[in-house]
């Protein structure tokens, strides 16, 4: 990593760098330039375009199980443009197929990017975003919650780090609620942006946090493609890697999760850090100001701190990031008063749960564990911080830090007990633009680990026995929770397979 006073001589083998990797896009390798390469990577982009729109007019075709806000009622603003198509439901075998397809597809287009124009791809990205923007939000109920925070604070006057929407049962939100007992585990910026959707109503709010998670996708997969060109890789490759990527369509586009925005900002950070004049300063301060939209952004600045060779320089961006955290905590306090770092907390709370399908609940199964011990999730903790430190060690001595942030990012969603499928995107725009295949090659297993946790494939493999003793959690059944799979043992052992 060079930072603003590089020396001439890095400068300009830098730009030659850059000038090399322009003449490798305009002139055909000899495997990406012939017709082969070329129909295979259009039918692989073929592929992903079809399964998209397949699985989202499917789904919104009628009530199933791939969107689980159905639970409020099967509303037209719900299903969206797509339910006039009438193709019917969308069950798991159809749901298993078109990902597993989809999935192909993804691994075609990976292998032959280069043998298609930055064009042909980007139509395929924008088809693919647009496609799931006027569909149903998919596996997840995660958007009625920014919703439904948003609406405590602005028609009922709950600060959402202090009360739960339970407390707001009579807004008409309560009945789309997946989590009606949590409080808001989001940044303040988050929040305070989501209060802006309050005046479109239930309906009018959805469509504007799809079209806020479409238009970041859209914004990352292009400054990814930015960083990575500038960096003396691929452009054309980034983009598909992470534009095209089944887990960031389908699951985190598709259910219109604000982890688009996290990934933005990571995004925004390499794009500045990159080339023969880094700002590193406005990279870290990107960051600093992310973690007022969640708090994980946070884990790669250090990285970036540490990322200039000169101490006095690793000071100044260190200073960056201090302001842009004071300029996040001033709004926080006008915002939220004393309670503005009240969703650290929530953060807290969410990681006394166990998802089933996390990494060491799943290891703790395999050597016959009774549950999820607290010791068995602190060895991963412990594994997590080791590794942090090691990378940051590397960092410190000049490694990259683009590879260490990578590698630690990774080794965080492989550790949390509370896992989410979504979280792996956290690793796409780092395993992107570096070099590293190791890296790029553990981000794309994650990402299969990922598309497992909602395929009938996945059953035999991921889903455990039920436990012996169980607690079911005392929600009615109109608040959209299946008494069935949600379920509390004495180490909270949570089921979110479905």
């Amino acid at each position: 990593m060079q930072t603003a006073a590089a020396p001439t001589g890095t400068s300009i083998e830098l730009g030659s760098s850059a000038r090399r990797a322009r003449d490798r896009r305009r002139a055909p390798a000899s495997r990406g330039g012939s017709r082969a390469a070329r129909s295979l990577a259009r039918l692989g982009l073929l592929g992903i375009v079809v399964t998209i729109f397949l699985t989202a007019a499917a789904a919104a075709g009628e009530p199933t199980q791939y969107v689980p806000g159905r639970s409020g009622g099967w509303q037209s603003w719900l299903a969206g443009p797509l339910a006039d198509l009438r193709l019917g439901g969308l069950g798991p075998g159809e749901f298993q197929s078109l990902t597993l397809v989809m999935c192909a597809s993804y691994v075609l287009v990976l292998l032959f990017a280069r043998a298609v124009s930055l064009r042909s791809l980007w139509v395929a990205i924008v088809v693919a975003h647009v496609t799931l923007l006027v569909g149903p939000p998919l596996l997840s109920q995660d958007v009625f919650g920014y919703i439904g925070f948003a609406r405590m604070g602005v028609l009922h006057g709950l600060d959402p780090y202090t009360h739960v929407a339970a407390q707001a049962s009579s807004d008409e939100i309560f009945a789309f609620l997946g989590w009606p007992h949590q409080h808001s585990p989001y940044g303040p910026l988050f929040t305070l942006l989501s209060y802006a959707t309050v005046p479109l109503g239930v309906g009018g709010a959805l469509w504007a946090f799809k079209a806020l998670a479409v238009a970041s996708s859209l914004g990352a997969i292009a400054l990814i493609g930015l960083a990575a060109s500038r960096l003396g890789g691929s452009r054309r490759w980034a983009c598909a890697f992470v534009g095209l990527n089944p887990v960031l369509l389908v699951l985190a586009v598709g259910g219109a999760h604000n982890d688009t925005l996290i990934l933005l900002t990571l995004a925004a950070a390499l794009a500045l850090t990159a080339g023969a004049q880094p700002r590193v300063r406005a990279g870290a301060g990107t960051l600093a100001a992310a973690i007022g939209v969640k708090v994980t952004a946070g884990l790669m600045l250090p990285f970036l701190i540490l990322a200039p060779r000169r101490v006095r320089e690793r000071l100044h961006v260190a200073a960056a990031a201090i302001v842009s955290l004071a300029v996040v905590g001033a709004i926080a306090l006008i915002g939220f008063g004393s309670h503005a770092i009240g969703f650290i907390g929530a953060v807290g709370e969410q990681q006394q749960l166990v998802s089933i399908h996390s990494v060491p609940a799943e290891t703790a199964r395999l050597v016959g564990l009774n549950g999820t011990p607290t010791w068995w999730r602190d060895v991963f903790v412990a594994a997590f911080l080791l590794v942090v430190v090691v990378a940051l060690w590397r960092t410190a001595r000049g490694g990259d830090w683009r590879v260490a942030a990578g590698w630690s990012t990774l080794a965080l969603i492989v550790s949390t007990a509370w896992l989410l499928p979504w979280y792996v995107i956290w690793a796409l725009p780092l395993a992107a633009v570096c070099r590293d295949r190791r890296l790029r090659g553990a981000t794309l297993l994650l990402c299969a680990y990922a598309v497992l946790f909602h395929i009938s494939l996945g059953e035999a493999l991921l889903n455990p026995p039920r436990p012996k003793a169980v607690h079911v959690i005392p929600f009615p059944r109109r608040h959209g929770v299946d008494l069935t799979r949600f379920q509390i043992t004495n180490d909270a052992l949570l089921d979110l397979g479905r």
